[in-house]
């Protein structure tokens, strides 16, 4: 789904959060300047460029600390005001974005982006269909375990519960594998690695890679004491 910007669009960098094209992430704005940029966003397309904050980001997290300039445009799907004027929100990405120049440092940054097209892909492609299924069992044994299942602060928004489970049959090859590059444990500078891939199809074969090797090292259980064999 591309979608390219007339305008320059507020940016929202977080320290370990990455969105990514035809996914669904549902958030919780709380930081003033991020308030605003949700009031003044709806006022427009309701869009932003979502990013990564670069380590180091904590020392000067109140003004303006670097980000990578790779990142993904989203809009926002639902919007809820809160009493305390605070914002639940859920955003769909859009568009992988580089951010090639910021126009505006306060009270939040704006910025000028470059759409960055992805190899096309065809859902009727049969190394599609079989790449999908094997992402399709890897999506369903996630599902229980999956970190977006549980709240989580990150700076100026809290990532909430994902709306309940998404049907994996009914989503789109792309969705899926964006879907489960949000599920699938593993660190901010590893996901950002999977945003570059122009390839959707080597995204996905990537990530069924980060979770399977996550499998295989993930400590196991300890035993029931009282257990015999």
């Amino acid at each position: 789904m591309l979608f390219s910007p007339k305008l320059p669009v507020p940016v929202f960098p977080l320290p370990n959060l990455i969105v990514f094209p035809d996914a669904m992430m549902p958030l919780h704005v709380f930081e003033l300047r991020y308030r605003t940029m949700v009031r003044d966003a709806l006022s427009g397309e309701r869009v932003i460029a979502m990013g990564l904050l670069k380590p180091g980001w904590e020392v000067d997290y109140h003004g303006s600390p670097e980000f990578y300039p790779l990142g993904c445009l989203a809009r926002f799907e639902e919007v809820e005001w809160l009493p305390n004027d605070c914002y639940s929100l859920v955003v769909r990405g859009l568009s992988r974005v580089m951010v090639s120049r910021v126009v505006r440092e306060y009270p939040y940054r704006a910025a000028r982006v470059e759409v960055l097209p992805q190899e096309p892909c065809s859902e009727d492609d049969p190394l599609i269909l079989s790449e999908k299924y094997a992402l399709l069992e890897l999506y369903r044994r996630l599902l229980p375990d999956a970190p977006g299942a549980a709240p989580g602060v990150v700076a100026g928004a809290v990532a909430e519960r994902a709306p309940g489970p998404l049907p994996g049959a009914d989503l789109s090859y792309e969705a899926l594998v964006s879907t489960l590059c949000m599920m699938v444990e593993t660190e901010p500078l590893e996901k950002l690695q999977l945003l570059g891939f122009d390839s959707i199809i080597e995204r996905g074969r990537r990530i069924r890679e980060i979770a399977a090797l996550r499998a295989r090292t993930k400590p196991r259980p300890a035993s029931d004491p009282g257990e015999q064999n």
